[in-house]
């Protein structure tokens, strides 16, 4: 039993905390109550408005010297305008409606947080820190339990300050952390700290925690703040290093990729548990600027940690648990998603065993040639060293580069406005049809069959879209839909299954020379992209660009957005970044590890699946041009540049609403391009004048396309 004097130093302790707010719903009720706005807020502490409403919905936390300021104005208000009985007292600090991303969610007026001391003869490294959140599940539609075991949170942000060691979980909340080495943090991250996230598929597995250690962080454990040159080229600390043999002496062990930006470090599972802890550290630049970041103007190395907690704490609540570049994040979401294997009972033993999903990748299978990169293994003694496969030998499904001379009544136009798809690789994805199992090869003119995914050689140098649309449209301004460089084709070429089917929609007769398809089937992506989906279109919305608005609406505020919440922009750059290199992480290509023509280790997994980026690729690019035909038809209005995903149009005005055609009552003409937030719809990404472009085209000699450079934020990547 403690004594009276313990229990009057902790109940001191308890007193000796920082101003603690009411949580977040009473915050908006007392401001109403008094009848002043956000911005009257905003103005008496010298903020922004939407600082005064990150407070009220529970997404950010005021600091010094606003954090006692608010503290004083919310306590004169809760005097003068006391909360109804059946209200949580305004002086909880702490409420179940807060989320674990720290946004607010529903739940009853009576929830509150469990009450824990400040100390705790059992856990005294996780004591909670002056002024922190009790970590609570993300909600969805509705109020979700927390899982005991990850109570916490997915991921943590190591610092140290003052020889202090803490961890900077999600929602707030900080924990004290005793450990003095590398081996003992990842023991007390196993044993105490309750960090990691739940699995996504009832077949899946948990995702493993992750702990992202700063600069200081580094310094206290015995890390170089930066790799050596030696040591960047092999992505790994040297096997010598003090730090390496403390794991090695401590009985964890580490992946084959060593102690590297993303470090996995490991202790043989119990049973069925895992026993892992991720270690990203950042001075390593194990968060890509290109990626995770503003590349021009980086943030991350000087973010707090609270709020680069927040920012990743986000991205794993909406997206999933960071596994290294978002690239590979994205494939494993897909795997996350659709497991390829679960646990089945044995009717004869009784025992479980593993069984495969149907819906799912697999296994390795045999690959097609047409659809390997030149340096995969299969090509060997084929080709000479620097042969260019032609169409007829390789499957070239790539988005579109291309770009086109004005004419003379474009010229006359004043403008050349950039218009971008948004997602529009997931986009694509969606409700398509992929492959499962492995190749079979049809010979002898097979028939065409839209349902079987796969590559077809097949010469569409016959198809000539002036005959479809005579006179209706001038196609002649159009790109080929079946080439990425938009020239239309000369002879016989491998298509992917989309791109034939389109050639079939427009009335042509095709006649396959051979193929190689696959007879297990299924929209392997639709999981993948409803995820991510979601995650862009409520990132966008906490910025102020929801699905509801229109037109002008929709403009203005995605002009403002990354000036709402910065950390939301950095969030949007990251789930497109996702979206974009999942798809090519498909085919992903040798990297400099082993020599041509070798075995390089993409080429070990199930989702090493190039025919699938291929069909995702084809899907866009006709997509594309599927609109762009409905736009020409419905305005007489034809592109000069496509870049991607990004398409420029000659305009009489600089905005996409002078261009992208309306029907008679003011909406977007059907099946054309449609300004909206939803994956798909189309943002404005630049303009650019006329004179501009004859310049351009003038200094490169015409070899050039402007879409790549028509952008109004410099920042961002060639699409998306």
């Amino acid at each position: 039993m403690p004594t009276e004097e313990e229990l009057m130093a902790r109940a001191a302790e308890l007193l000796a905390r920082g101003p603690l707010l009411p949580p977040p719903a009473e915050r908006k009720r007392l401001r109403e109550a008094s009848g002043l706005t956000q911005e009257d807020v905003a103005v008496a502490l010298q903020t922004k408005r939407e600082t005064v409403n990150g407070w009220e919905t529970g997404r950010t936390m005021p600091r010094p010297p606003r954090l006692a300021a608010y503290k004083h104005l919310l306590d004169g208000w809760a005097e003068q305008y006391p909360a109804p009985t059946d209200n949580v007292s305004t002086h909880s600090g702490v409420t179940a409606t807060e989320t674990f991303a720290g946004t607010s969610a529903s739940a009853p007026a009576t929830a509150k947080a469990p009450a824990r001391p400040a100390a705790s003869s059992t856990r005294p490294s996780t004591s909670r820190r002056t002024g922190a959140k009790k970590a609570v599940a993300k909600k969805t539609t509705t109020a979700a339990a927390v899982d005991p075991r990850f109570e916490n949170g997915p991921l943590a942000v190591v610092d140290c300050e003052d020889g202090q060691v803490s961890a900077y979980c999600v929602g707030g909340l900080v924990l004290d952390v005793p450990a003095k080495s590398i081996p003992a943090l990842v023991d007390w991250t196993l044993s105490e700290a309750r960090l990691g996230q739940a699995r996504l598929h009832r077949n899946g597995r948990d995702a493993d925690p992750i702990l992202v250690l700063t600069a200081s962080a580094l310094e206290r454990y015995g890390l170089p703040a930066a790799l050596s040159q030696e040591e960047r080229r092999a992505s790994r600390l040297a096997a010598g290093h003090k730090v390496v043999k403390q794991i090695e002496k401590a009985g964890l062990q580490l992946t084959q990729r060593g102690f590297g930006p993303w470090a996995r470090v490991f202790r043989e599972p119990e049973g069925s548990k895992r026993r892992c802890v991720q270690l990203c550290i950042l001075p390593w630049n194990a968060l890509d600027a290109r990626e995770w970041d503003k590349k021009d103007d980086p943030q991350l190395p000087t973010m707090h940690p609270a709020d680069l907690a927040r920012y990743l704490g986000l991205y794993a609540a909406r997206v999933t648990t960071p596994r290294g570049s978002t690239a590979t994040t994205g494939l494993e979401l897909m795997t996350a998603l659709r497991p390829p294997t679960r646990a089945e009972k044995d009717e004869a033993t009784g025992e479980f065993k593993r069984a495969f999903n149907d819906d799912a990748l697999t296994q390795l299978y045999p690959v097609v040639e047409c659809e390997v990169p030149d340096e995969h293994p299969i090509l060997k003694g084929k080709f000479a060293r620097h042969h260019e496969r032609t169409p007829a030998e390789m499957l070239m499904e790539e988005p579109y580069n291309w770009c086109r001379p004005l004419t003379d009544d474009e010229c006359m136009q004043p403008y050349l406005v950039a218009i971008d798809v948004n997602m529009a690789f997931a986009a694509a994805a969606n409700g398509l049809t992929v492959g499962l199992n492995g190749p079979t090869r049809l010979t002898g003119n097979p028939k065409f069959d839209p349902a079987l995914p796969g590559s077809w050689l097949v010469d569409l140098s016959h198809v000539d879209l002036a005959h479809v649309f005579g006179r209706t449209i001038d196609v002649g301004r159009l790109p080929s839909p079946f080439t990425p460089t938009g020239e239309h084709p000369t002879g016989p070429a491998w298509y992917a299954t989309p791109t034939v089917a389109y050639a079939v929609e427009l009335g042509f007769d095709v006649a396959p020379i051979e193929a190689y398809v696959r007879t297990q089937t299924g929209r392997y992506l639709d999981p993948w992209y409803k995820r991510l989906r979601d995650a862009y279109v409520e990132t966008m919305a906490d910025m102020g660009v929801t699905t509801d608005l229109t037109g002008q609406e929709f403009l203005e505020a995605m002009g403002r957005r990354k000036q709402v919440d910065p950390t939301m922009a950095l969030l949007e750059t990251a789930i497109k970044a996702t979206a974009k290199g999942a798809i090519g992480k498909l085919r992903q290509r040798s990297r400099g590890q082993v020599p041509y023509y070798e075995p390089y280790p993409a080429l070990k997994r199930e989702t090493w699946r190039p025919d699938i980026r291929a069909a995702v690729l084809a899907s866009q690019r006709v997509g594309l041009h599927r609109k762009m035909l409905k736009t020409a038809a419905a305005a007489d209005v034809y592109p000069v540049a496509i870049g991607t995903d990004a398409i420029v149009y000659p305009s009489p005005g600089p905005s996409p609403l002078d261009v992208l055609p309306h029907t008679a009552e003011g909406k977007p003409a059907p099946g054309s391009f449609r300004l909206g937030v939803s994956p798909g719809m189309v943002k404005h990404q630049g303009t650019q004048t006329v004179l501009w472009a004859e310049a351009q085209f003038e200094e490169h000699g015409g070899v050039f396309n402007i879409a790549n450079l028509i952008k109004t934020d410099q920042s961002a990547g060639e699409g998306e």
